[in-house]
Formats: structure tokens, C-alpha cells, sequence
């Protein structure tokens, strides 16, 4: 694993010790030379709340600065904070407090990511494309960057394959009219965008709109292997457990079996202990 690897993770707060050199030093810079950063994975900003937060801004002041890099001669992108940065322009201020920091593009991503994760700032789907592109520029597997952020490979791979729907799919997440559960039942559907109007029309439950594509899916099994999604559970508890699993849902889709594997007599007693406590 590579140097830039091993750093992937270590969010804004070891950044931004104490104990960093004289770049990190706080500079005022007129806002009009600031600019946000076109890779931010946060795309939908609460316009409510940014107007509240510029009104606390013209009361108290910027209490916690902006993060920016130099791009051009004098000119910096921000690294966090363009939600402040919002608020500021709306209070009519002509410069900001920065802290100034010399990174690359792809650790500003990063670091833009861990922010908004660790503030709960990001839809879903903001999220899934935050994951595909950081496994894109790191040369990541999934496994990889779940360990790094503190999910679970499951959660990683369910996002990015929301990607795979329709971006009018995408939309109705964003907007809350359909859930993850209802989502990831419709990966791979091919009447997907009908079904997800159809969820909204009837006010179907994730557990109806998995019965109503089992059919499909059983088919789709049958020619193409097991569904990802299910392979991606068997892992995680294969991990979790040690021991080799397997998921088999009935045609129905609501219910099924699990199976777990053992290689000798040794392995069978300790699953035994396992259950009886």
C-alpha cells in the first residue's frame, strides 16, 4: 500500500494540529479570490440553513475558519468549509479568515468526503460517487476503503451499485420519496423508473417491492450467478465469523436459508458453542 494510501482517513483534525508548520497559519483573504471546489461531493446545500448561519456570522463573527490551497498566483480553492463560505457572501463579508494548506487535488477530494461524512452532510447518492471516485483514485477495493472510513464493505458496495439506476431514480432518493431499501431492490430491474413511480403511487414497503422483483431476480441468478448484493452479506459474515456462509432466499423473496460451512469435527464444536450461547 502507498504512502498516500496510509493517509486516506486521517480527516481534518490530524491535518490541522497544532503542531504543523507556519502554512497552516490563519490569513485573511478576500472572498472574491476564493473558490469552491469543483469535486466537492456535497452537491445539495440547504439554503435555510446557510442563510441562518450567515445571520450568526453577522452577530458573532467567523468563529471557525475556512480550509482553502492555492491554486494560481492568488487565487485558493476551499477544502472545507464552502458551506460557511456561502454564508459569508450572504452576510456581505469581503474577506475570511483561511487557514492555508499545500495538498493535491486528489487528497482536497478526500478530505472534502471525510468532512461531510463525519457531519452527515452528504445524500446517499453524493455518497455512492464520493466512494466510487475515491476507489478510482487510490486504486482501492471496496474491502479497503470500508476499513479506512469506518463502514462496513456491505454499506460501500450497496452505494456505489445505486449508481448503477437511473438518475431519475437518483432524484427521488435525494428528495426522500423513496428509501435506500426500496433502491436496492430495484438494482438491475428493467423497468426500474416505472417500478420507483409506482412505489411512490402505492406507498409500497421495501419487503413489497422485493416480492414483486424475486421473480425477475431468481431468473437473472439463474443465468448470471448469484445477486451481488447477497454475495456482499455472505462475505461480510464470513468475515465477521470465520467461518464460510451462504444466503438462499425462496422464490417469494421474504424468506430463505443460511448455511454455514466447516472443514472438520474441531470447527463443528466450536460452531456449536457459538450457538448455544
Amino acid at each position: 500500500m502507498n504512502k498516500e494510501n496510509k493517509k486516506l482517513g486521517m480527516g481534518l483534525g490530524a491535518l490541522l494540529s497544532p503542531n504543523k508548520d507556519s502554512r497552516n497559519n490563519i490569513n485573511k483573504i478576500e472572498i472574491s479570490k476564493i473558490s469552491p471546489n469543483k469535486k466537492q461531493p456535497r452537491k445539495k446545500f440547504d439554503d435555510k440553513e446557510i442563510k441562518e448561519l450567515s445571520g450568526s456570522i453577522k452577530n458573532q463573527g467567523l468563529i471557525q475558519p475556512l480550509v482553502v490551497r492555492k491554486i494560481l498566483n492568488d487565487s485558493y480553492e476551499i477544502v472545507a468549509g464552502e458551506r460557511r463560505w456561502r454564508a459569508c457572501q450572504i452576510a456581505g463579508l469581503h474577506e475570511v479568515e483561511c487557514v492555508i494548506m499545500d495538498i493535491s487535488e486528489e487528497k482536497v477530494f478526500e478530505l472534502a468526503l471525510i468532512e461531510n461524512i463525519q457531519r452527515e452532510n452528504l445524500n446517499v447518492v453524493e455518497e455512492a460517487s464520493a466512494y466510487k471516485n475515491l476507489i478510482q483514485i487510490y486504486k482501492l477495493k471496496n474491502e479497503e476503503l470500508a476499513k479506512k472510513l469506518g463502514k462496513s464493505a456491505s454499506h460501500i458496495s450497496n452505494l456505489i451499485r445505486i449508481l448503477d439506476l437511473d438518475e431519475e431514480i437518483h432524484q427521488m432518493i435525494i428528495d426522500g420519496k423513496i428509501s435506500m431499501g426500496h433502491a436496492r431492490a430495484l438494482i438491475g430491474v428493467p423497468n426500474a423508473v416505472e417500478k420507483a413511480k409506482e412505489i411512490i403511487e402505492k406507498k409500497l414497503s421495501v419487503r413489497d417491492v422485493e416480492k414483486s422483483t424475486a421473480g425477475f431476480k431468481q431468473k437473472r441468478k439463474k443465468h448470471s450467478g448469484k445477486d451481488p448484493n447477497i454475495a456482499d452479506l455472505e462475505k461480510e459474515l464470513s468475515d465477521k465469523i470465520g467461518l464460510k456462509t451462504e444466503i438462499e432466499f425462496n422464490e417469494n423473496g421474504s424468506s430463505g436459508s443460511l448455511k454455514l460451512y466447516y472443514s472438520d469435527l474441531n470447527q463443528l464444536d466450536e460452531i456449536m458453542k457459538r450457538l448455544k450461547k
